[in-house]
């Protein structure tokens, strides 16, 4: 007999659930990060714009 999956096994549910909203967490940080680091650098790119003249 089998023992029953612990939740570090990787073979329960909550594992797997867990591990996909890690993933997922992940994944949104990332692009919000991009996201604000992108205008972030468009704002700067403005502001020596305006500073050059």
């Amino acid at each position: 007999m089998t023992p029953p999956a612990g939740p570090y096994s990787g073979a329960s549910t909550l594992a797997l659930v867990a591990r996909a909203s890690f993933f997922t967490a992940g994944v949104v940080y990332g692009s919000l990060k991009l996201k604000y680091l992108k205008v972030k650098a468009k704002s700067q790119k403005k502001a020596d714009a305006k500073a050059h003249h």
